[in-house]
C-alpha cells in the first residue's frame, strides 16, 4: 500500500538541490540562495503572501544581507502547527563550488566543500511543500523556516522572533546525515576570549624588560591542560570539551611584529561544550583561572606583570527532548511508517534546534544525506537524500 511520502518527485529534489549547491551562500551572504528558493516555492504553488523574511539580520550583531525566510502554509485538516526548519548558509570552503552527479552521489570538483550542509535541507524543505500542494495531501497548518548564519553561530535561530512561528507546537530541523537518527537533544555552548597585554623588548639586547603575552599565554593553555579542561574533559561534576580555535594578534593580524621583539600583545578565542550549561560555564571559568595563573607566574625583571582581560558568554543552550515528547514519537512514528528503524542520539555539536527548543518550539533534527561536511571531500547520498525528503512528508501527513 502507497503513503503521501512514496508521492514525493525525488527527481525533481534531486535536480533543485543540484541547482541549489551551485549558488553561493556563505554565511551572512544569503540573499542570492533565498531568492532562489522563493522563486521555486513559488513554481510550485505556494502564494507569494505567504513567503516573507522577518527582520533577524537587523538584530545579528554580524552583517548579514536578509533576514530568516519563513513560509506559512495552511492547514487542508485540523491539528496543532508543524516546524519545518533548516539553515539556508554554508561554510566558506563551499564558495565556487561545481556539483555534479556521480552515480548515487552528488560531489563536487574538489577543490571547494559542496555545501549539502546545507542545500539538502533547503531542496527537502521545497520538496515538501511542492508534496503537500500538487497532491493535496492532507496535513495540519505547517511552518517553513529557512534560516540565516547558522554556521556562524545559530545567530538566525537565536534571533528569530518565536512570534513568526505562527504558534507551532513542534518541530523538525533537517540538518544531518541519515534520516533514521533523530537528534532529539545538543550540548550547549560557551564562547571565551583572553586579550593579553604584555611588555614589548628587545628581545637579544634586554630580553628580560620585557612581558612576553605569548608566554602567558602557552603557560596558561598548559595549565589548562594539565588540569584536564582542555579537549575532552571528564570531571566528577561533568563531562564536556574545549577547545582554543583562534590565536593570533590585533585586528586578526599575527600575534608579534618580528622575532627580536618580545611579544606585547595576544589575542585567544576558545569554546567549551557540555549537555550541561553550568559545566559549559565551569570549563570556560577553568580557563580563566588558567590565565590568572600565568599573568602572575610571567614577570619583567622589575616584577611587573601583564594586563589580562578574560570574557566568556553563552552561546546557545543545550536541550534534551523526552523520548515521550509529541514530536518525538511523531518523528519515530512517521520514520517507521517508511521502513526505517529509527534511534535517538545527542549531538556534540550545535544546532537550530538548540534555539527552537529554546523558543518553546521542542524540535527533532533528520539527515538528508550531506557527507563529510566542510571537507573538499563533501558529498550528498542521494538515496539518503530522497529518504529525507519521504520521511519530511511522513511527518508532515502522519496521522493525529
Amino acid at each position: 500500500m502507497s503513503s503521501a511520502a512514496d508521492l514525493v518527485d525525488v527527481d525533481y529534489a534531486v535536480d533543485l538541490l543540484v541547482r541549489l549547491l551551485a549558488i553561493d551562500s556563505v554565511t551572512g551572504r544569503e540573499a542570492e540562495i533565498a531568492a532562489a528558493i522563493v522563486g521555486e516555492l513559488k513554481k510550485v504553488g505556494v502564494p507569494a503572501a505567504a513567503i516573507r523574511h522577518d527582520t533577524a539580520n537587523q538584530r545579528i550583531p554580524l552583517p548579514t544581507e536578509v533576514g530568516n525566510l519563513i513560509v506559512d502554509l495552511p492547514g487542508t485538516r485540523p491539528g496543532p502547527r508543524l516546524l519545518f526548519s533548516t539553515h539556508l548558509d554554508t561554510v566558506p570552503l563551499c564558495k565556487g563550488a561545481k556539483p555534479r552527479r556521480e552515480g548515487d552521489r552528488i560531489v563536487s570538483d574538489g577543490t571547494t566543500a559542496l555545501g549539502g550542509d546545507n542545500g539538502t535541507g533547503c531542496a527537502v524543505l521545497v520538496a515538501l511543500a511542492k508534496s503537500l500542494i500538487q497532491h493535496k495531501l492532507s496535513h495540519p497548518p505547517i511552518t517553513l523556516l529557512f534560516t540565516v548564519r547558522e554556521e556562524s553561530g545559530l545567530h538566525g535561530a537565536r534571533e528569530l522572533d518565536p512570534k513568526d512561528l505562527g504558534g507551532a507546537t513542534m518541530g523538525f530541523n533537517v540538518d544531518s546525515t541519515h534520516a533514521a537518527k533523530l537528534t532529539i537533544g545538543a550540548v550547549g555552548q560557551t564562547n571565551w576570549e583572553v586579550a593579553i597585554k604584555g611588555k614589548a623588548a628587545h628581545a637579544g639586547v634586554a630580553p628580560e624588560r620585557g612581558i612576553s603575552s605569548t608566554l602567558v599565554a602557552s603557560v596558561a593553555l598548559t595549565e589548562a591542560s594539565r588540569g584536564g579542561w582542555f579537549g575532552k574533559v571528564v570531571k566528577p561534576e561533568g563531562r564536556g570539551s574545549s577547545n582554543v580555535g583562534i590565536f593570533g594578534g590585533k585586528d586578526g593580524k599575527p600575534a608579534g611584529d618580528a622575532t627580536n621583539v618580545v611579544t606585547d600583545y595576544v589575542h585567544i578565542l576558545g569554546e567549551a561544550r557540555s549537555t550541561d550549561a553550568a559545566f559549559a560555564a565551569r570549563i570556560a571559568q577553568a580557563f580563566g583561572e588558567a590565565f590568572d595563573k600565568a599573568r602572575a607566574e610571567v614577570t619583567d625583571a622589575e616584577g611587573a606583570t601583564a594586563e589580562v582581560t578574560f570574557h566568556a558568554r553563552a552561546a546557545y543552550p543545550p536541550f534534551t527532548l523526552d523520548e515521550a515528547e509529541p514530536a518525538v514519537l511523531r518523528a519515530r512514528k512517521a520514520a517507521e511508517s517508511i521502513g526505517l528503524e529509527p534511534v535517538t542520539m545527542i549531538s556534540h555539536g550545535g544546532l537550530d534546534a538548540n534555539w527552537l527548543a529554546g523558543h518553546g518550539v521542542p524540535t527533532v533534527t533528520f539527515g538528508a544525506g550531506q557527507a563529510e561536511i566542510h571537507t573538499v571531500n563533501e558529498y550528498v547520498d542521494i538515496p539518503e537524500f530522497a529518504l529525507g525528503c519521504r520521511l519530511a512528508v511522513a511527518i508532515a501527513t502522519l496521522s493525529a
